[in-house]
């Protein structure tokens, strides 16, 4: 027989400690209700109740019995592909507010009432940029023929041996978040500035009414404060030199551009004119090369309408528990417009939808739940968390009164060639245990995916939780208060590895890996298995 000792802080600051050894075989003979009852006797006086009550329950019941849930990655692949051929017929992402996020959110609510779930759509105007006409980038250089003495504009039509230099667009250069509109033509011969890192001693003022150019390095500041300092000094653009990020992994000798937001909030006003893109390392280079230290013009068109407003879709199948006691899956259905997104959210929308299903089934083998559980995927997540954000502050009462657990599934894939695993974490101890035991349990079940994707098991205070998912309002936003008595909501999440495409052009189906689904798939499925149905 183990001794357990319970120790508690009392309210004079001192230490109260108990023996119960004495007491575990009595205990274990009571029904559970008397014994969670006297458990919180046990400890209360304090908030010991809180403290303890999770480690207590697991005291009284013993070892849980975890079952694993069933999960089927080939159907997982179809949801994945399903939503994937939603996408922009050119640009192939599901920009929130577009049209390709609106029927994404469509066809996961419907998805939710195939598999016999009831299922809700509910929108959120938010702000938003919509991008218009395609940009363009390019470089022209004058031709030598009558461009002297009255001779033809360099680089117009009549110049007919000028020499232009056409850029890709989502290949070579890419539109960031709430970027503004430029229209810089060849005729304008804009001025180029390196300002190097574009850190505060950077010469921002020596780039006004032209273009600024950015190298992206370790030490660069993120979009925010580049957009911060392109606008207070009125530059006319901004380019960002991929030189940090993918670096000669997804294409040879270069750094592929990829999309980031702008924290909007931050910056007041937005600026409209000023066009931000990011470019690859070679781009870049080559407008060094030839723009700032040749005699090239530069072409620079962005056509972005940043002022307004967007709708974005909040989809959410509902199986009512027993209780109010609400359990939430969630993953994001919009992605960057510029790519598939099939790992970023792709993946962990796949999964929660497969996780969905499995309950529908669970449901009517088992009965209801204990818990209600909650299948929501978010629109708007790429832009600034708003739809998550904006659920939660309508149904803050709710989940105030009623959050017992938040399930973020965000680019849980591993890809099969760079595979460094799984990781898993949560704000909670005992959530965190239950991971631990379920994940055992999954080992011995799946030996071979065990070993083939191993898992990382992290405890965080609640005031670590990282503020880069959808599961930072359901932590941080349940309660407007700062300082010691600030409420945080308990949260699990989930990440994969090897998503070096993220948020490229080429985080497409090609590299789709659905047998990685399973770990946190099963793992998590059958966590909430265990709250909803077992002992």
């Amino acid at each position: 027989m183990i001794d357990v000792e319970l120790v508690e802080e009392a309210p004079s600051g001192g230490r109260v400690s108990k023996s119960v050894s004495d007491m575990v075989e009595r205990a274990r003979a009571l029904p559970v209700p008397v014994l969670a009852v006297a458990a919180l006797i046990l400890v209360g006086g304090s908030g010991g109740a809180i403290l303890y009550g999770d480690d207590i329950m697991v005291w009284i019941r013993g070892e849980p019995d975890y079952e694993l849930i069933e999960f089927d990655p080939e159907q997982a692949r179809i949801y994945a592909q399903s939503l994937v051929d939603v996408g922009h017929p050119e640009w192939e992402g599901r920009l929130s507010g577009t049209l390709e996020e609106e029927n994404a959110a469509a066809a996961i609510k419907f998805n939710f009432s195939s598999m016999g779930i009831p299922a809700t759509l509910e929108d959120f105007d938010v702000p938003m940029f919509v991008i218009g006409n395609d940009p363009a980038l390019s470089m022209c250089t004058p031709g030598g023929i009558g461009n002297i003495f009255g001779g033809p504009t360099p680089c117009s039509i009549a110049d007919v041996n000028r020499d232009i230099v056409e850029f890709t667009h989502r290949e070579d250069y890419v539109i960031q978040g709430y970027s503004g509109s430029s229209s810089i033509q060849y005729v304008d011969d804009i001025t180029v500035i390196d300002l190097g890192t574009g850190n505060e001693s950077a010469d921002w003022a020596s780039a006004a009414s032209e273009v600024g150019l950015v190298w992206l390095k370790p030490e660069t500041e993120g979009n925010t404060a580049l957009f911060q300092r392109g606008a207070y000094n009125d530059l006319a653009g901004l380019i960002l030199i991929n030189d940090r990020q993918n670096c000669d992994e997804l294409v040879s000798d270069d750094c592929v551009p990829y999309f980031k937001s702008v924290e909007i909030s931050s910056i007041d006003p937005i600026p409209e004119d000023l066009g931000f893109i990011m470019v690859s390392r070679s781009v870049g280079q080559a407008i060094v090369d030839e723009v700032i230290n040749g005699d090239a013009r530069l072409q620079f068109i962005t056509d972005v309408n940043n002022q307004g407003t967007a709708t974005i879709y909040v989809p959410c199948g509902i199986i009512e528990g027993q209780t109010d006691s609400l359990i939430i899956f969630g993953a994001h259905h919009d992605t960057v417009y510029n790519g598939q997104g099939a790992v970023d959210d792709t993946s962990g929308v796949a999964t929660l939808q497969e996780i969905a299903r499995q309950f529908g089934l669970l449901e009517s083998q088992l009965g209801t739940p204990k818990h209600t559980i909650y299948f929501c995927t978010w629109g708007g997540e790429e832009e600034g968390l708003w739809g998550s954000t904006e659920w939660v502050d309508k149904h803050r009462t709710m989940l105030v009164d009623n959050l017992r657990l938040y399930i973020n599934l965000d680019m849980n894939h591993v890809d099969a060639e760079r595979n460094s695993g799984v990781t898993m974490f949560g704000n909670n101890k005992a959530d965190v245990d239950h991971i631990r035991g379920v994940a055992s349990v999954f080992s011995s079940a799946y030996p071979e995916l065990a070993d083939k994707y191993p898992i990382s098991i992290h405890l965080h205070s609640s005031t670590a939780m990282p503020y880069n998912s959808d599961h930072a309002p359901f932590v941080y936003n349940l309660d407007d208060e700062d300082g010691p008595d600030k409420y945080y909501g308990r949260a699990i999440v989930c990440y994969g590895s090897g998503s070096t495409e993220y948020h490229t052009y080429l985080d497409t189906m090609e590299r789709f890996n659905e047998e990685s689904l399973m770990v946190s798939g099963i793992i998590y499925g059958s966590l909430v298995r265990y709250l909803a149905y077992g002992d």
